[in-house]
């Protein structure tokens, strides 16, 4: 995986930028080039307060820094991550940091990705599920969404997610341009948020990395749901298990046992939906499988901590 490490000193004139104050902005950004759905990751020395990602003069993204505190004889610093969402166009864009030490705007080139098409044929019960109204539905996707759009304070975990299941098998991937077909005759598209793995309903389902229990209960279209906040605005989503085995509220280690796999909800056979978002976007989970969430030592060595 390639990396970019990119510096700005403030009242120098350094690869295109310009500013006109005394202090310096230092600042690290991981990885070059992104793909639509792939987080980025910022650690700076301080002053600034979020990050934002523009592209064509849109705001696609933005989020918060939070403190990564000093540890292990190591420097503190503080950290954004942001996500390219799966819809960006390839091409020219803009990562733009903001706070009391000024404003940055560093250029960055979104890579090109290709998504997988897929046609998907519902059941007349599968059919009600996406299709009929019920206020419990409205219920749920509003608790979902208070979930998901919190930003808490907390640092869990900042290293290798591990794969949620033992087996490689997966039936869809992230980003997946879908149509779904309905049994009444209608049709609908959506874009699959996560990667799915096909698996025997029973299949253990572990945490991929340390964190707190925010949501462990049964929804009417993704069944038994877990959800683990790992970081300020990140979360590891889990669901169509058959059983539930955490709380709401636990501190759960890595590889620790979430549930087992099953087809509860709107499910077309018995599979893990694997899901991560970070600061409200979908964010491929894959690439956190690879390198660390936050790199520290990578950063601390750029920033010159």
């Amino acid at each position: 995986m390639k990396r970019i490490l990119l510096f700005l000193s403030i009242g120098f004139f350094l690869t295109g930028f310009a500013a006109a104050q005394s202090e310096q902005i230092k600042y690290a950004i991981i990885p070059e080039n992104p793909q639509p759905g792939e987080p980025v990751t910022i650690g700076a020395a301080g002053g600034l307060t979020r990050a934002l990602l523009f592209s064509g003069g849109r705001q696609l993204a933005s989020a918060g820094f939070f403190l990564v505190p000093a540890s292990g004889g190591d420097p503190g610093f503080i950290a954004a991550i942001l996500t390219v969402p799966s819809l960006a166009a390839s091409g020219a864009a803009m990562i733009r940091l903001e706070g009391a030490a000024g404003v940055v705007e560093i250029p960055l080139i979104i890579a090109r990705r290709e998504f997988v098409s897929e046609v998907i044929h519902l059941n007349p019960v599968l059919t009600g599920i996406r299709t009929e109204p019920d206020p419990q539905k409205y219920i749920e996707a509003n608790r979902l969404t208070t979930i998901l759009n919190t930003v808490g304070n907390e640092i869990y975990y900042t290293g290798i997610f591990n794969p949620p299941v033992w087996s490689t098998r997966r039936t869809s991937f992230f980003g997946d341009r879908r149509v779904f077909e309905y049994s009444n005759g209608g049709r609908e598209t959506s874009i699959h948020a996560g990667v799915d793995f096909g698996v025997p309903t029973g299949t253990q389902i572990v945490s991929c990395g340390r964190g707190r229990v925010v949501f462990a209960a049964m929804r009417i279209n993704t069944g038994n749901s877990v959800i683990i906040e790992h970081l300020p605005g990140v979360y590891s989503i889990y669901y169509h298990l058959s059983t539930i085995r955490v709380r709401e509220g636990d501190i759960v280690d890595r590889g620790i046992l979430l549930g087992q796999a099953g087809s509860t909800g709107l499910a077309t056979g018995p599979h893990l939906h694997w899901e991560l978002r970070v600061n409200r976007e979908n964010t491929d989970p894959d690439f956190w499988t690879t390198r660390p969430i936050i790199d520290k030592k990578e950063i601390l060595s750029r920033i010159g901590n």
